[in-house]
């Protein structure tokens, strides 16, 4: 049996991955492939990608590979999506006007043109380099309703909240605030990034953690058993290998 399947619908650096994965689970059988079955029954799987949000759909439904990645998801499985592999799981991209997968709802935006830093220097697009990502945290305190539909209090928003995302915690509100992914890995560590465009959930609950650039934006989500990064963990060092052995420990309930 596969321990863990690495998605190869033909494009990304996929033997990156393979060799991340193995320096984390040494005893593992770790595959690269694109055969819909061998995914299928896999225990785990990574779900890596790079590329155009045009041709990786068009590789993905080529390849019936998105039957087999929401059958997957739906089997309580383990699955790790890591930059385009976070993009296609939303509903639609505004590069080349795509529509994904849509196992979340939200866009997949383009960073803005014309951006600049604190220091008025120009931000080029694509994203690239290292950045801090930040986890949500819960607030101590949170917005109270009253019966009579009053505010009684509200407080500010909590380090890493992206403007029109309340503070989630973990995978939902009244969850534990720390998923198991982020175990041994500090706030504000620095992870790997080469992208042009960023997921917009529409569910708050979804966002795992933000970065700036220079506005924040979000760079993971989670829900039950799928958690996705926008960054390269494969590509990030120690906090890398940290997320992906997590990941390799993970077992969702």
């Amino acid at each position: 049996m596969t321990d863990v399947a690495i998605v190869d619908y033909g494009m990304g650096n996929l033997r990156s991955v393979q060799q991340a994965v193995r320096k984390v689970a040494p005893g593992a059988n770790v595959i690269v492939t694109g055969e819909p079955d061998v995914i299928a029954s896999a225990a785990r799987v990574v779900f890596p990608g790079q590329g155009a949000a045009p041709d990786c759909m068009r590789e993905i439904r080529s390849r019936h590979l998105d039957r087999v990645i929401a059958g997957v998801v739906s089997e309580g499985k383990p699955f790790l999506g890591i930059c385009m592999g976070l993009q296609v799981l939303f509903e639609h991209s505004e590069e080349g006007d795509t529509p994904c997968l849509g196992l979340f709802q939200g866009p997949v935006t383009r960073f803005a043109s014309g951006m600049h830093d604190a220091k008025g220097n120009k931000l080029k697009v694509p994203h690239m380099g290292w950045n801090q990502v930040r986890r949500i945290q819960n607030p101590p305190e949170a917005t109270v309703a009253p019966s009579d539909g009053t505010t009684s209090h509200s407080t500010k928003p909590a380090s890493g909240q992206v403007a029109g995302y309340p503070p989630g915690g973990g995978l939902g509100r009244g969850n534990p605030p720390e998923h198991p992914l982020w175990s041994g890995i500090p706030q504000d560590a620095r992870f790997y990034f080469v992208h042009s465009y960023h997921v917009q959930p529409n569910d708050e609950s979804l966002v795992q953690a933000t970065s700036d650039y220079p506005q924040p934006f979000v760079c993971a989500v989670a829900r039950d058993n799928l958690f996705a990064v926008q960054f390269h963990p494969e590509k990030s060092a120690a906090a890398g290998l940290q997320l992906l052995q997590n990941f390799i420990n993970w077992n969702p309930a």
